[in-house]
Formats: structure tokens, C-alpha cells, sequence
């Protein structure tokens, strides 16, 4: 938690790691940080009244949950989580219910619909509605920053929840095969450190922000394959990568934000390409990573929980 009590506003972030298979079992864990966590500094902060003028909270694309997308016929579709036996299947894609035709995705605006698949994205909205409702009680601007896949130097290379660029990182480094859930071809919106330092900056300070709902990304939809590709390039180092049809329950396909609003209101552009942030990263991590094993550990343990299956490999 980060908070400047003392000044005109404040940055709020407080969250358990994020990985949707960690998520679904350690409920109490997330309840207690998020929604308990929110609680507290709002309590906090009452006591305080005056000392501070607009909160920016830091929330996640995963209270949208799958992404946005439309039919053959134009419609435009949230769709349900994808079925166990679909997947079990390798049938992977979202397709329009009925029809069995396959929907295009389209980019994820703050007006689309609100249905998180994760335990960890129903904190993250838990803890937006509570900063929305209790804050102007006292006086207090809210902001919500809704995040996408946020990454660079000084991320958690030992968690493996915190994304796939650490499990990679670390696979990539030690030699080791890459193991691909899926097909590799689902996606997320990558958006560097940096930029988003940039859009908290112009939160703080944009005179329109208060009370406004935003997202923060890159924009751009990049695959998995994509991901190992770039990291293995990064990194000069070339591993085995199996695509292995594994799926863990809760995972959606695709998701990557419109920043229409975020140019709008905070004149936020992403300034950093996946490529050269890919690069810069990696620069760090190779400094910093060291052997972990932490990853086999956690499809175990993800596996005991009846949470990652096994699918049909290609």
C-alpha cells in the first residue's frame, strides 16, 4: 500500500499476486488484502479529512473478465466463460453461441461488461466500488486506473503467478523447455512500467480525471507465441517450446484495452513498443534471475486443486 496522507493525493495499491489459477483456491487471501485492505485505508483516510483530494486506485482488466467481442451479424458479445469440455476438447476460440461461427475481437472499453472469472477479479471490482462510493463522502476525488498486463525491471522473477514473462524468463535462462497452455495463440495487453507511471502521474493531476474510470494499456492484443518468441530473441538464447493444449480453469482467451477514454482525459499514450520493452527487461533480467523451481511447483499444486488439465497437445 502507497499512500501520500500528507499531500494533496494519494495512489492506492494493495493486491494480492494475480495468477487465476493461484486465485481460485486462496479465497480468504484475496478477500483479506483487496476488499479488507480497501477498507482500511478508506477508514484510515476518514480520520485524516482534508489531508487528501483525489485517490487514484490501481484496478486490473480482470474485473472485465473475457474480453469484448462481435458476431458475424454485427452484435456486439461478452461471452460466458468457455466450457470445461470444450477445452478439453482443444476447441479454444470464442464462438457465437447457437451458430458455432467464430467472434472477432474487438478492444475492451470501460462501458463493456463487468464479469471477472477469478476470485482475484472480484476483489479488484470490490475494491473499485468501494473507493467509488465511500470516497466523495469525504470530500475525495476518485480515480480508477484499470490496468492490462503491466511488466518491466523490478518485477517478481521467483512468483509464478505474477505472469509469463517471469516463468519464461526463468525457463529461457536455465535452458529449460517451454511448456504453452492452450495453442499459444491466446492473448493480453502488455504495458510497460513506464507507461503506466505516466498515466498514474496524469491522474494525479488532470483536472477532468476525478471521478473517471479509465484504462491504462498498450492497446495491442500480443499472443503467447508472440511473447516466447521475443523473450528468446531478447535473451540470444534459443529453448525447446511445446505447445502442450494444458488449460487452467478461469484463464480467458483474449483480452486488450481501448484507450480512447485514457487519451481523452489523461492524454496517455503508450510510448514504449512491446519489442523495446521486451528488451529493456530483459537487460535487467538477466542480472537479477537466479535457478527456481518455484514454477513446477505451482502446476502441482494447481493441479491438486483440480484447476489445470490436461488437453490435447498439437
Amino acid at each position: 500500500m502507497r499512500a501520500a496522507l500528507n499531500g494533496v493525493s494519494a495512489i492506492y495499491h494493495l493486491a494480492a499476486e494475480t495468477g487465476t489459477g493461484q486465485s481460485m483456491y486462496e479465497v480468504g487471501r484475496y478477500v483479506d488484502a483487496n476488499v479488507g485492505g480497501t477498507a482500511a485505508l478508506l477508514d484510515v483516510v476518514r480520520e485524516v479529512p482534508g489531508r487528501v483530494r483525489r485517490l487514484v486506485l490501481a484496478s486490473s482488466r480482470s474485473v472485465y473478465g473475457e474480453g469484448k467481442y462481435r458476431s458475424p451479424g454485427g452484435a456486439v458479445l461478452y461471452p460466458e466463460p468457455r466450457r470445461e469440455e470444450d477445452l478439453l476438447a482443444g476447441v479454444f476460440d470464442l464462438v457465437e453461441p447457437g451458430t458455432g461461427l467464430h467472434l472477432e475481437l474487438l478492444p475492451t472499453d470501460e462501458g463493456s461488461q463487468i464479469h471477472p472469472t477469478s476470485v482475484y477479479g472480484i476483489t479488484k471490482h470490490v475494491q473499485e466500488q468501494l473507493v467509488a462510493t465511500v470516497a466523495p463522502t469525504m470530500g475525495i476525488e476518485p480515480i480508477i486506473l484499470r490496468f492490462q498486463n503491466v511488466y518491466g525491471p523490478g518485477q517478481s522473477l521467483t512468483n509464478p503467478y505474477t505472469g509469463i514473462l517471469s516463468i519464461f524468463t526463468s525457463r529461457i535462462l536455465a535452458g529449460q523447455e517451454i511448456n504453452i497452455f492452450e495453442d499459444g495463440l491466446e492473448s493480453r495487453d502488455f504495458v510497460y512500467v513506464d507507461d503506466v507511471v505516466r498515466a498514474l502521474e496524469s491522474a494525479l493531476s488532470c483536472p477532468g480525471a476525478g471521478g473517471k474510470t479509465i484504462n491504462v494499456g498498450a492497446g495491442v492484443p500480443t499472443t503467447v507465441l508472440d511473447v516466447v518468441r521475443e523473450l528468446q530473441e531478447a535473451y540470444g538464447r534459443s529453448v525447446d517450446v511445446r505447445v502442450t493444449g494444458d488449460f487452467r480453469l478461469g484463464d480467458i482467451r483474449h483480452n486488450f484495452a481501448s484507450l480512447e477514454l485514457a487519451r481523452k482525459v489523461l492524454g496517455y499514450e503508450p510510448s514504449v513498443s512491446f519489442r523495446s520493452g521486451i528488451t529493456a527487461f530483459a537487460a535487467w533480467a538477466r542480472e537479477v534471475a537466479s535457478a527456481d523451481n518455484s514454477y513446477e511447483a505451482s502446476l502441482l499444486e494447481m493441479r491438486s486443486h483440480n484447476l489445470l488439465k490436461r488437453g490435447k497437445a498439437r
